[in-house]
């Protein structure tokens, strides 16, 4: 991964990669700002002696993950920084809120009865957003903002609408000749690949090429809508032909699947286009020059330019792409743990009280969800883990590492390395990176930098 420079004066500077990050940090012209992402503060340069190149922050949002790719932009194309995959939590908000409305609909059904009903009372302004759903733009906004903050990034790219260069290059087209294009099929065929997991549905045969089938034959009078349409292989679709689904699949656990997942509620897709809009206002408010793109224009390019197929070069395709250099690099999985709760009682499922947290969410130091380094001498947990840790009251930390949790870990042996700050971190190496077996080395790449050159003590100071 590309490491984040800042100058003198906390301004972004172009990033360089972690071998020059090491040699500066080694010659002392630079000290660690930030341990993940990674990000050094140079001592002896400002950013109007510098030029920068055009950096451009794209994005594919999502419903649970949404995928950035920092691009530089030169003119034979485009070449890609960084990786980042931002997993939301918006499915435990929901569940969260809905558990306090049972909690408070049983107290005043219990003991305030007589209270009358105040639903007539509350408004809702102009474009209000579940807060499920506002959490997915305001998680993702921030990121925009601190990406910014890092580096010099000079314009947006995000997936929205579709833009047919048909349009652009025969202005008379019109009617059904307008939807036959480059990119026609592409939106149903993203999506139908989506719900059913790139599988084929009486098989469950993957990694070969899928056809799209209609569940109900056309020849029996099934339509071209998307809850009549599923994948299936070549070998399958010719088998099945015209005949009734309900007389080609005998399993009935297999047909009853299949049935239920074509009329599956569009809950995904329902949120994203939700928030599409909201999330494309906020951008436009950054003061930069908003890209956008469809996803079937974002296929489109992945496709032609032989990527795998991950949100985070999802993002990297949005708009328009002539040309991309990317040599495999790791992902930055950043997943949205929030900071913690302002309720101190743990309650049952029925709402009564089970167990008390302690008045004081800071222990010997360190709070939940502080990335700290516990260098063990001795025992069986002897050794150096790096990881989350999750405090208790009687100094005894579990940390979550890359490998697993290490439980029982004294606070003696730990020493801060980065605050908490609602976000968790690991990085995903790429599939060349896990083929090549250097996916632990990829993985672990800033901290073995950092206890290299011997700046752990740096580190906790930087960062506090």
């Amino acid at each position: 991964m590309a490491v984040f420079v800042l100058d003198k004066r906390g301004m972004p500077l172009m990033p360089c990669s972690e071998k020059r990050a090491r040699l500066l940090l080694a010659r002392g012209r630079a000290r660690v700002h930030r341990v993940m992402p990674f990000v050094i503060r140079l001592t002896d340069r400002r950013a109007g002696e510098c030029e920068f190149q055009s950096l451009r922050l794209k994005l594919d949002p999502g419903s649970k993950v949404t995928g950035m790719a920092l691009v530089r932009e030169h003119d034979d194309g485009a070449a890609i920084v960084n990786l980042f995959e931002l997993v939301h939590r918006g499915r435990q908000i929901s569940e969260a809120l809905a558990q306090r409305r049972a909690f408070r609909r049983r107290r005043r059904g219990a003991n305030l009865r007589y209270r009358a009903p105040r639903f007539n009372n509350r408004t809702r302004n102009t474009g209000w957003l579940a807060p499920s759903l506002g959490h997915r733009v305001d998680t993702t906004m921030a990121w925009v903002t601190r990406l910014m903050r890092w580096a010099p990034v000079s314009a947006l790219s995000m997936e929205l609408v579709c833009f047919d260069m048909q349009a652009m290059q025969n202005p008379e087209i019109s009617g059904v000749e307008y939807q036959r294009g480059e990119l026609a099929g592409y939106e149903v065929r993203e999506y139908l690949l989506e719900k059913w997991g790139r599988t084929c549905a009486y098989c469950d045969g993957h990694d070969v090429p899928l056809q799209i089938e209609h569940i109900v034959a056309k020849a029996r009078g099934g339509s071209n809508r998307v809850s009549n349409l599923t994948l299936a292989c070549e070998p399958c679709n010719r088998k099945k032909d015209a005949r009734d689904v309900r007389e080609f699949v005998k399993d009935k656990a297999r047909l009853a699947r299949i049935l239920a997942k074509a009329k599956a509620p569009l809950r995904d897709a329902a949120a994203v286009n939700s928030t599409r809009w909201a999330l494309f206002i906020a951008l436009k408010t950054t003061g930069l020059h908003v890209e956008t793109g469809s996803g079937g224009r974002t296929k489109w390019n992945r496709t032609r330019l032989k990527l795998p197929k991950t949100h985070a070069l999802d993002a990297a395709c949005v708009g328009l792409v002539d040309a991309m250099s990317c040599s495999p690099r790791p992902t930055l999985e950043i997943t949205c743990n929030g900071r913690g709760s302002y309720q101190r009682t743990r309650l049952t499922a029925q709402g009564f009280p089970r167990g008390y947290l302690t008045r004081q969410k800071r222990v010997r130091g360190f709070q939940t969800g502080d990335r700290v380094r516990a260098a063990v001498p001795t025992g069986k947990k002897a050794g150096t883990h790096i990881g989350r840790v999750a405090v208790r009251a009687t100094g005894s930390f579990n940390i979550q590492t890359p490998n697993g949790v290490v439980q029982g870990i004294s606070h003696r042996h730990c020493t801060l390395v980065q605050r908490a700050d609602g976000y968790g971190y690991s990085i995903v190496p790429s599939r060349e990176e896990r083929e090549s077996g250097a996916g632990t080395t990829a993985r672990r790449a800033p901290h073995a930098a950092l206890s290299l050159l011997g700046m752990n003590a740096e580190v906790s100071r930087a960062t506090r």
